[in-house]
């Protein structure tokens, strides 16, 4: 008997050792509540002619503060200070009525050492995306007036180029190797690669034909060879000082596709297409072809009484099929967040910026943006809140780009944008 209740006790002990080196946790986001809108978007052409498309929006939506989720994340003691991690994460939409919407936000595993940092491979948040996210008084919400982060719920992106949907940086990758160290004196550094290529034997057309051309594209014959890459590197360093947090990132990202040496056409759009030139290519803007490089800077201060928050991002895609085609835009943004009662919590910022592009992509355009917001925090986890923002496109001119890569009438542009949302939001 005694045995017996020996060997149990053994069981027991060894489980629980097991239990303690192994965890694994259950996190998530649900965010609902009532969304409102309007977007307006003017065109002048050269004529004198004027189209003022306007858009409103009143639902009752989700993810308007912090995009819905679920996740799973875990760690194992491998001992000796070693230890493997794993996150996998996928968005929600609860106002859904099926459960098939599935995408994947993170997926990685890794492993840890204690007193160095740690290196995991998967699809993962950017250095940038994070920094963003300390340091910024926003806190990566959904909706208009970050000029920073540049989102809105339920809107159609009117507003185009100054306020595009994921337009400031690139926020997560595939293919995905990265390290991050421990904190040393107060700095902590990231790096990562993306390795996604694919190079073949050029394949090479027959005849120089246009009909063959397009035959052999329709038929996904043709551009079979040659470079498929998609890659990418990037740096980030935070350094904490008491209450200051100061953060520099530096990303950049290349994709290369096949194009036919005979031909000189490139490869886009989907099969029963006509391929373009690499000229046209690059002059509509299809940038097949292209090197993303992205630069951010933020600090944060703890004052107390509030925080205040400083950005600046810049990014400038440039297609490899002709340097002279380029899109650029940067933006800077102050703001602050503060606790005027221990459970109301309330923010507003400021920002403005600029977006360049070369040739017959769109002329020079400025924009301004700002966001005020409210938390009513009825525990630790679950809070009431209520944000606007509004966003605004100076008028600016160019040319209209038709599809075979020529140029129709002058126009000038113009847009604004509003957002506004009440909700509640609960984390697990």
């Amino acid at each position: 008997m005694k045995k017996s209740l020996l060997a149990v006790a053994a069981i027991g002990a060894f489980a629980s050792a097991a239990q303690a080196q192994s965890s694994v946790t259950v996190y998530g986001i649900l965010d609902v509540g009532y969304v409102g809108g309007n977007a307006k978007a003017s065109t002048v052409n050269a004529t004198g002619g004027q189209i003022t498309p306007a858009e409103n929006v009143s639902l009752f939506g989700q993810s308007a503060q912090t995009t819905s989720r679920l996740g799973f994340k875990g760690t194992e003691d491998l001992g000796g200070g070693l230890s493997a991690l794993f996150t996998f994460e996928t968005g929600l939409q609860p106002q859904q009525t099926s459960l098939s919407s599935f995408n994947n936000r993170q997926a990685f595993v890794g492993l840890a050492k204690k007193g160095a940092g740690n290196a995991r491979i998967g699809t993962q948040y950017t250095p940038i995306h994070e920094a963003v996210g300390a340091t910024g008084a926003n806190q990566q919400n959904n909706l208009v007036g970050d000029v920073i982060y540049p989102q809105n719920t339920g809107l159609t992106n009117r507003d185009g180029s100054a306020s595009n949907a994921n337009a400031g940086y690139t926020v997560r990758s595939n293919n995905m190797l990265r390290f991050e160290s421990e904190s040393f004196a107060g700095f902590t550094g990231k790096a990562f690669m993306v390795q996604n290529a694919r190079n073949e034997n050029q394949t090479s057309y027959a005849t120089n034909s246009t009909s063959t051309a397009t035959a052999a594209y329709t038929s996904g014959l043709g551009y079979v060879g040659g470079n498929t890459n998609s890659n990418g590197w990037g740096l980030g360093v935070n350094y904490t000082w008491q209450k200051l947090l100061v953060s520099a990132n530096y990303q950049s990202f290349t994709t290369e596709n096949a194009w036919n040496q005979q031909t000189n056409q490139v490869a886009v759009g989907v099969a029963g297409t006509t391929p373009v030139t690499r000229t046209q290519a690059a002059q509509t803007g299809i940038l097949t072809n292209m090197k993303d490089n992205q630069v951010y800077a933020g600090a944060t201060y703890d004052f107390g009484i509030l925080k205040a928050y400083a950005q600046y991002v810049n990014r400038k895609e440039t297609s490899g099929l002709d340097s002279n085609a380029y899109a650029k835009r940067s933006a800077q943004q102050i703001g602050v967040r503060s606790f005027v009662t221990p459970t109301v919590e309330v923010w507003a910022s400021g920002g403005m910026g600029r977006y360049t592009a070369f040739g017959y992509a769109n002329p020079t355009t400025d924009f301004t943006g700002y966001q005020l917001g409210a938390n009513y925090w009825l525990s630790k986890r679950t809070n009431l809140y209520t944000i606007f923002g509004a966003t605004n496109t100076s008028q600016s001119s160019g040319q209209v780009v038709l599809s075979n890569g020529t140029t129709s009438m002058a126009r000038s542009f113009s847009a604004n944008a509003n957002n506004y949302a009440v909700g509640v939001r609960h984390t697990f």
